[in-house]
């Protein structure tokens, strides 16, 4: 029975009734010890006829074993693995050791979801999670992936987690405060429960309680409870002071077996039993225990009574009697499968350094990193190191810990202890087994100068000619982002003395660097690699030229297949970390190519993918290239908070080039808005000499864009520099697109004779590039200088391209200026015209009914967008409804139509 809990009920009735009609969520109850979280998982369980159930408990000895939670949780249904994909079975596989190889986070999600999904196509399935709080790092990531991708499914997932999870693994899962009772249904609760009170006791329980309901309960059992008049101590104190004295009461046996049940918190009665017996505990001492209502005994499952109960046993127990327990418990877990279990324990019962016992967790750490366990491995890394007598031994398990530390999404703790190994071992033997990871944080979460300044340094220490090279190559990238040709020819001086890593494509590709942005011409296709089976794509991704750097240079399409093939690769191995960066690369190449709708879920993948890694920087560049699309298709406002966002993660980093990305992105939705002085200013600051967003490549990329500002502007003196600008990279690069700039350029600011010969040049050029949105858009400059010139027949004709263009492109403030100047050109009716066909398919509906129409399986293209095979024929019924078809077999026939 549950009481002054309508609120609760009310919403857990909501997501099982949701999860009856097909409608997925998820719910995270959080509150104080005590407050009834527990009670309500039962609740919802009880709700739950006819749903298949899940369940998983976090204990504080499993939050350091990776993927625990997660195991206890689907091991009733992994018999169903093997009708997974393939990439996504073996990830569940490796996760669980029960196949070889190391499972990538993101693919371990998707299958996660996967298997749940097929699981719930027979009935609705409740997931429930207790204790979410000691949940191993890897396990929760997983889960809290899967929470946010339940809309499509019949599943229902609620956790329960003490304290506010907002900002933890389960941040964008709606949560739930239970707060405490109110007086009058902690009132009906204690005439309930605890009827036997009298009316002063009861009020003396009410008052020292606050509303809590373990402490209502605990506090109705005790004879001194009421606090002093005016106490305000809340219960979590009293509570414990209450549960120690009791224990403390007991004997010496009776609290030794609490002891082993809280430092074991598995539940496993056989561990525990076997342990009690080493220790000398007999029948009575467990009869005791269970008949005070310490202990609860279901089956082979022991348990305490209460969380807060372990917690308050453990804490008060004498270092020595913890020691003994854990040795006692280490003693019996003698199994192959408690290898791991048994290292930990053995590390709580020593306090001064141990090569054996540092060597056993060394050990499980490196099991645990086979598996993808970053966050698990870190942990047991760092206790080795602890107890490693060796200081530089114990400086290179810091070192490895570092980075497992950073891989699970923790910079700060990295960071900590890269500074431990640091202060033990040399900074060779650190910078080469944390993978150069002191130049990598800053690269990532700090500085550009000093990471250029960092990873070169590490870059000349390594031995491994591979890893020097990824390294000089980061630096490259930085002296980039801050756009120096200083420390791109210090960072071009280190890569030309490093030793060849003897794969000729990777040298290649070294080669290659010098000819990126600070040096002479690109050679051709020479930074593009091709895609094989054979590739180190952990490296080749870092040595890919960066998108805006091939968008100068006209190689987008180069470019394109590049990042797109390596996307491929990631997705077939289950290797996804760098799969949102080369997402952000693909959606930028489609947005200046002009497919936007692929653009918009190249982005919008790679910034679900971004977020959930935690990878702020590839967040900043898919908020850049989705602001730009929104603000070219539904106005300059709507691209505002994203610009924002992008420049409030910037900070971390002082990286002027999504800065000047910002800035130009801005500066063309004030001008698309018709705020051409605005626009001006925004776009000069990409040449502002010493500001924070000028950027040459960037400058480059928006020169024809800021001499149509301030040419609109009434400042035709400052598009001076910008013509000179873009007229020397015409030179310099031979890139169609900058040929129809400086063409573009050049009749915005020459006289009328010269001009005209100067648009069709420009619109060649553009043509030439297959730039669309840049096409129509000198289309529209030159209609316009034509109506001008009351040429209005022949204007007329530029104007109409330009317009289908941007109707076709959805860029509706430059189609309102179309619509405008054909108005004014003399063509009639235009504004009356309404748009036919089908009702619009989203991104996401595009990508799957192009995908279907290749004839793809719904489970083929589940695995390959990282949703589910229910997501996928969601959106599908949705296609068809909107297209008006009902087979795939019509799908196929619209394909060219839904691909334009």
């Amino acid at each position: 029975m549950l009481y002054g809990r309508d609120r609760e009920t009310a919403e857990l009735d909501r997501l099982i009734d949701a999860a009856l009609r097909g409608r997925g969520d998820a719910c995270v109850l959080w509150g104080d010890p005590g407050i009834g979280k527990t009670a309500l998982l039962r609740y919802i369980e009880g709700r739950a006829e006819g749903l298949a159930v899940l369940r998983s408990r976090g204990t504080r000895s499993e939050s350091a074993m990776a993927f625990a939670a997660l195991h206890e949780l689907l091991w009733p249904v992994l018999d169903r693995v093997d009708a997974l994909p393939a990439p996504q079975a073996a990830a569940l596989r490796a996760a669980f050791g029960l196949g070889e190889g190391r499972t990538d986070s993101l693919l371990l999600g998707a299958a996660t979801l996967t298997l749940l999904s097929e699981l719930a196509r027979r009935r609705p399935v409740l997931i429930l999670v207790d204790d979410a709080q000691w949940i191993d790092t890897e396990s929760a990531s997983c889960l809290a992936f899967v929470a946010r991708r339940l809309r499509t499914e019949p599943i229902t997932l609620v956790a329960a987690h003490q304290g506010d999870p907002a900002d933890g693994r389960w941040s964008g899962v709606q949560g739930l405060h239970v707060e405490p009772l109110d007086e009058a249904a902690a009132h009906e609760y204690l005439r309930a429960e605890h009827a036997e009170l009298t009316e002063p006791a009861a009020k003396a329980v009410l008052r020292s309680a606050h509303g809590n309901p373990l402490a209502l309960h605990e506090f109705s059992g005790m004879a001194d409870v009421d606090p002093a008049e005016g106490d305000t101590l809340s219960p979590g104190p009293r509570l414990r002071q209450a549960f120690l004295a009791t224990v403390a009461s007991l004997p010496r046996a009776a609290r030794t077996l609490l002891l082993l049940v809280a430092a074991e918190d598995r539940g496993d009665l056989g561990t525990v039993n076997t342990a009690a017996t080493a220790l000398g505990i007999g029948a009575e001492t467990w009869d005791q225990a269970v008949v005070g209502r310490f202990l609860d005994l279901t089956g082979t499952r022991v348990s305490l009574r209460h969380p807060l109960i372990r917690s308050v046993i453990y804490e008060a127990a004498l270092l020595p009697e913890r020691q003994a327990v854990h040795r006692a418990l280490a003693a019996a877990l003698g199994g192959q499968d408690d290898t791991d279990r048994r290292a930990w324990h053995l590390a709580e019962a020593t306090l001064e350094s141990d090569a054996e016992v540092a060597d056993l967790l060394h050990h499980s750490a490196q099991r645990a990193l086979a598996r993808g366990g970053c966050a698990a491995a870190s942990r047991a890394l760092r206790r080795s190191a602890e107890l490693t007598p060796d200081a530089v031994q114990a400086g290179g398990r810091y070192a490895v810990a570092a980075r497992a530390a950073w891989e699970s999404g923790e910079p700060e703790r990295a960071r900590e202890l890269l500074a431990q190994a640091r202060s033990r071992a040399p900074e060779a033997v650190v910078t080469t087994l944390s993978g150069g990871l002191r130049g990598l944080l800053e690269f990532v979460h700090g500085e550009q100068a000093r990471a250029h300044r960092l990873l070169l340094a590490e870059a000349l220490i390594v031995e491994d000619p591979r890893l020097a090279v990824q390294l000089a190559c980061l630096a490259l990238r930085a002296a980039w982002n801050i756009d120096s040709p200083e420390h791109w020819a210090r960072a071009l001086g280190v890569l030309d003395g490093l030793p060849a890593t003897g794969d000729e494509r990777i040298d290649l590709l070294v080669t290659g660097f010098r000819h990126w942005w600070f040096e002479e011409a690109l050679p051709d296709r020479q930074a593009m690699p091709e895609i094989t089976p054979g590739n180190d794509l952990d490296l080749l991704i870092w040595l890919m030229v960066p998108a805006p750097i091939a968008l100068a240079w006209g190689l987008e399409e180069q470019a394109r297949a590049c990042y797109q093939g390596a996307a491929d690769r990631l997705k077939e191995t289950g290797v996804l970390s760098g799969l949102a960066l080369l997402l952000s690369q693909v959606g930028l190449v489609d947005m200046m190519a002009g497919h936007w709708p692929e653009a918009r879920i190249n982005v919008s993948e790679g910034l679900r993918l971004a977020e959930d890694m935690g990878a702020c920087s590839v967040i900043a560049q898919c908020l850049n290239v989705m602001g730009w699309l929104r603000a070219a298709t539904e106005g300059e406002t709507a691209a505002d908070e994203m610009v924002q966002e992008v420049r409030r993660h910037r900070s971390n980093w002082s990286s002027r080039a999504l800065m000047g990305a910002s800035y130009w992105h801005q500066g063309v939705a004030a001008l698309g808005a018709g705020r051409a002085e605005d626009a001006s200013d925004l776009l000069d600051r990409l040449i502002t000499p010493g500001g924070q967003a000028a950027h040459s490549t960037f400058a480059v990329l928006a020169a024809a864009d800021a001499v149509e500002a301030a040419v609109r502007a009434g400042r035709p003196d400052g598009a001076s520099e910008w013509v000179r600008l873009i007229e020397e990279w015409a030179d310099r690069s031979g890139a169609a697109w900058a040929k129809g700039a400086a063409f573009r350029c050049r009749a915005l600011t020459a006289e009328r004779a010269e001009a005209e010969d100067l648009y069709p040049l420009a619109l060649a050029g553009y043509a030439e590039a297959d730039r669309p949105f840049d096409h129509a858009r000198t289309e529209l400059l030159y209609g316009e200088w034509l109506r001008r010139a009351r040429r209005r027949a022949q204007a007329r004709g530029h104007l109409r391209a330009a317009r289908e263009t941007f109707a076709r492109l959805g860029a509706h403030d430059w189609l309102a200026r179309a619509t405008t100047e054909l108005e004014l050109a003399g063509e009639a009716g235009i504004q009356a015209e309404q748009a036919t066909g089908p009702t619009e398919l989203t991104p996401q509906e595009t990508r799957i009914a192009g995908l279907a129409a290749q004839g793809r399986t719904n489970k083929e293209i589940a695995a390959s967008l990282f949703i589910s095979p229910r997501t996928v024929g969601h959106h599908l019924s949705s296609v068809f409804l909107k297209l008006g078809i009902t087979s795939r077999t019509e799908l196929r026939e619209l394909a060219e139509t839904l691909s334009e």
